[in-house]
């Protein structure tokens, strides 16, 4: 018969098979990934293109330092929040999420997931983003950039890290902030807006001025934050008819009905903010015994000269002749038509006055009405 191979030579073929195998599987798996890695590649680079990646740059190219900052990639932010790691949540709602994470450079930043965008809205979304990204003010949460290369682009503000107004007013039990601190945000939170309405470049209206959207810092600095509903008005108008937008109960209701979107629904919103300012009432969920939400029974108890049954009781302790003052201007921000509204401009004067006069109550000069020409008269008392 035959002579039976070596064994030696069995296994020689067992492991030339065996390295052919597993240099097939390699192969394979590289293809594999490299397939996935330009697919991923090339859904980044269609995700960029429709959310108008391009056109952010053309807008932002006069200032290298901007365009270099301002577009943050994905693999930037998912190494940030570890993946958009659910132990980086902040919070969430109906519109996304929002993530804490720290960029390569070091700054902490606040990361806004949305969950849907309406496609004809992105040109309009990375104009906001080039013009928000030119803005420093003091008492403006700094948008550092966005990320374009996912379905629904992604914004990066920096961190403030002690909450909201709301979280900070609306505690248990009978003290809340004290009427210096809040007539100080309010003043800050005035001076934002009066800046965003005519200082900036372009006007931008933040069309959802509320409590939650004030941030405080570690010193209680206010800072006016979620832009994602703002918009900008063309320098030769004077307002834009857009889709309704806002939060119920601080929404102008000229707005709501008509859908016409001017500085003066800012004005409106503010206002509402000033009322819950000094009721410490929640003005999306008040009713009055009268069945009257929080702006009409604010509004009727005004008028009848009664607000002490309105009013929270630390804000009448402590508050004296400027909480008048101040539940005053409320009254005329959320008058019914917007031209009755003072502009923000005005507000952010008044406020200022208000706060230097604290303290100054015996004589001297205070603030009367406004004028017509947008000014105010002197009235010495």
């Amino acid at each position: 018969g035959r002579m039976p191979l070596p064994i030696g030579l069995y296994l020689s073929i067992g492991v030339a098979v065996g390295a052919v195998i597993i240099l097939f599987v390699l192969a394979g798996s590289f293809t594999h990934k490299k397939f996935k890695y330009r697919r991923a590649q090339m859904l980044k680079q269609k995700f960029f293109e429709k959310n108008r990646g391009q056109l952010l740059r053309q807008l932002v190219s006069q200032r290298a330092d901007i365009t270099e900052r301002m577009i943050i990639t994905l693999d930037e932010l998912e190494k940030a929040t570890n993946k958009f790691d659910k132990s980086r949540e902040l919070g969430g709602g109906g519109h996304g999420t929002v993530y804490k994470g720290i960029l390569s450079d070091l700054h902490v930043v606040a990361i806004k997931k949305p969950k849907a965008a309406i496609q004809k809205e992105i040109d309009e979304f990375i104009n906001e983003v080039a013009i928000l990204s030119q803005i420093n003010h003091r008492n403006v949460v700094k948008l550092y950039g966005c990320c374009l290369e996912t379905e629904v682009p992604m914004l990066v503000y920096e961190f403030i890290s002690n909450g909201t107004l709301y979280d900070h007013l609306h505690v248990d039990g009978p003290r809340s902030l004290s009427w210096n601190d809040r007539l100080r945000i309010a003043t800050e939170a005035a001076r934002s807006l009066a800046y965003l309405h005519s200082t900036a470049s372009v006007p931008i209206i933040h069309r959802d001025i509320k409590s939650v959207n004030i941030l405080l810092d570690d010193t209680l600095t206010a800072k006016v934050a979620d832009f994602g509903a703002s918009r900008y008005v063309p320098l030769d108008r004077s307002g834009i008819t857009t889709r309704v937008q806002g939060t119920r109960g601080y929404l102008d209701p000229g707005y709501f009905y008509t859908g016409r979107l001017t500085e003066k629904s800012d004005v409106y919103s503010f206002g509402v903010l000033l009322l819950e300012l000094l009721t410490r009432k929640k003005p999306f969920s008040y009713i009055s015994s009268e069945d009257e939400g929080l702006v009409t029974h604010f509004s009727t108890l005004f008028a009848q000269g009664n607000l002490s049954e309105i009013l929270d009781p630390q804000v009448m302790e402590e508050g004296g002749s400027d909480m008048e003052e101040v539940a005053a201007l409320a009254a005329m921000c959320i008058a019914l038509r917007g031209e009755d509204r003072p502009s923000m401009k005005q507000v952010e004067i008044k406020l200022e006055g208000t706060q230097a006069s604290r303290g100054h109550e015996g004589g001297g000069v205070r603030n009367g009405p406004w004028t017509a020409d947008g000014g105010r008269s002197e009235v010495l008392s």
